[in-house]
Parts: C-alpha cells; sequence; structure tokens
C-alpha cells in the first residue's frame, strides 16, 4: 500500500519537525496546530497545506499523526464537530504520538475497530534533538497489520520502529522509558554534583566513562550543558512530573513498587516549587550543586 497523503495534528517541540521530515520525504501532509501561526510558519518552512480545525487537516489523509499533550488534549483533537472523528472515512490509520495514558489508547482502538478506523498508539522518546535529527525511537501497541503500513512512513523520523504489543502496549513502553530516564538523571545530577566539588576536570572525566558502564544517552546529551549549568531547553520538568504520574496511576492498576520513581518525583517538584517549570529534566542537578 502506497501512502501519499498524510496530516499531523500538534506543532509542538516535537511535532514541528517530524512533520517537516515527511513533507521533505515526499508525502502531502496538512498540519493542524492550535496556536495558527506556527501552522502557517511550518507552511513557509516546508511547504504542504494547514487546515484550520483537526478535521479539515484530516480530511483527505490516509494516515493522521498526533502529538498532542495528555489525554485531555487527545480528546479535544478527536471529538467535536472539528475533530479528526467528524470526517474519518473507513480506513484511515491514526497514530498517535503524544505520551498518554495506556486506558485512552485502548478505549479509541476499541470506540474506532467499529467504524473501521485503526489507531495505533504510539509514543516516542529521544527528544527535541532525536525529532530534528530524525532518528526517535517508537514504541506501538495496535494491529500488525496497521503497523505494516505505517512503519515505512515512521521511518521518516523513527530509527528503532517496534509493535510491542495489543493496543496500549506503546503506552506501557513509554511510562518503563520514563521511569528509567527518572533514575538516570538523578545519578547523572549527583556524579555531575560530586565530580565538580572533588574539583577534577568533568569534561575528560565523562570523555572515558562515557565509553564504559555507566555510559546512557543522558550522560552523552546533557553533560555537558550540565557543567554549563544550562538547563533552559529540552523536555521540560512539567511534562516529565505529567508523564510520571502516568507511570504511577498504571503502577497502582497493576501492583508495581516504583519507590525510587516517587522519590525523583519528589525532586521534581521541589524544581517546579523554585521556578522551574520549563527547565530541562537535567535541571535537577541545580539541588544537588550548592
Amino acid at each position: 500500500m502506497s501512502i501519499k497523503n498524510v496530516s499531523f495534528v500538534g506543532l509542538g517541540v516535537m511535532g514541528y519537525p517530524m512533520a517537516g521530515h515527511l513533507q521533505k520525504n515526499g508525502y502531502n501532509v496538512t498540519v493542524f496546530n492550535r496556536t495558527e501561526s506556527k501552522a502557517k510558519k511550518w507552511v513557509e518552512e516546508y511547504g504542504g497545506q494547514m487546515g484550520k480545525t483537526p478535521n479539515e487537516a484530516s480530511l483527505n489523509a490516509e494516515i493522521v499523526f498526533m502529538c498532542v499533550g495528555r489525554d485531555e488534549d487527545i480528546i479535544e483533537v478527536m471529538e467535536g464537530d472539528n475533530g479528526i472523528l467528524s470526517s474519518a472515512k473507513e480506513g484511515l490509520i491514526i497514530v498517535d504520538h503524544t505520551t498518554a495514558s495506556a486506558e485512552i489508547a485502548r478505549t479509541y482502538f476499541a470506540k474506532l475497530q467499529k467504524r473501521n478506523v485503526a489507531f495505533l498508539d504510539a509514543p516516542i522518546s529521544g527528544g527535541q534533538v532525536g525529532a530534528e535529527n530524525g532518528a526517535l525511537s517508537i514504541m506501538i501497541g495496535g494491529e500488525e497489520n496497521d503497523f505494516e503500513v505505517v512503519k515505512p512512513v515512521l521511518q521518516s523520523y523513527g530509527k528503532a520502529i517496534e509493535l510491542i504489543g495489543p493496543s496500549g502496549s506503546g503506552q506501557i513502553a513509554k511510562m518503563i522509558n520514563q521511569i528509567c530516564i527518572a533514575g538516570l538523571v538523578q545519578g547523572l545530577s549527583e556524579a555531575m554534583a560530586f565530580g565538580k566539588k572533588a574539583k577534577v576536570d568533568m569534561e575528560k572525566v565523562l570523555s572515558v566513562i562515557s565509553k564504559g558502564a555507566a555510559q546512557s544517552w543522558q550522560m552523552e546529551n546533557r553533560y555537558r550543558t550540565m557543567i554549563d549549568g544550562k538547563f533552559d531547553y529540552g523536555f521540560a520538568v512539567d511534562w516529565m512530573r505529567k508523564d510520571l504520574s502516568i507511570c504511577f496511576n498504571e503502577a497502582k492498576k497493576n501492583g508495581a513498587l516504583l519507590p525510587i520513581t516517587e522519590i525523583v518525583d519528589k525532586y521534581y517538584e521541589e524544581v517546579q516549587k523554585n521556578g522551574g517549570n520549563r527547565l530541562d529534566t537535567s535541571s535537577l542537578m541545580t539541588l544537588v550543586d550548592k
């Protein structure tokens, strides 16, 4: 099946470059963004078209990609007179890149199945840098036949693309991802602050340990800005706490224990109280680098 027409709903720091990669790869992309000026800017930069509502943007699409904020935003762009569902035709595939609950993914999967419309939960990891470089990890929940249709299109901005399992599995995988990151960033923050107190050359230290067992994406991509005390960019603390709240809600349902993640979440709350809501997640270092 050769896909030509797609739409992209949500042009945030991730969605904006992701939609751009689709257009660059030869797909006919129509975008929608709640702030219309952002959509106009995207069209000026990449070409393609814009719709004034999610419905208008997705009218002729074979695949609709979404990357919005949270469960409530998914409902907003899906439902209502101007929502995607008001014009969704049989055979449409909706790919949701939002980090959201597994429950909402399963709800829309079941609801749309009755209309012969597919829904894949496909949260992403790799940050703004990964989106801009077209090197994201994409974890997907849904039906295999729908996955096979969208996989070649996702390769426009995905480096690792995996069907994890049935609907909701992509969101569960993203929760696992965020739990891992929470502990990693706290450990890295403490290590960096420790090194600074010990007055060693952290550039040299990181150049060595980043090639060994301590290596991580966070270390490779954040150590320099952490050394410089630069945190006013990247993945915001507000969004990380939103993601962790999803993890905690799911853990209550499945009985998983997340003691370290809960501690790190409290540290993020401290960063927020200090006015760091929009700072990068690596700003945990501000609590220990005194």
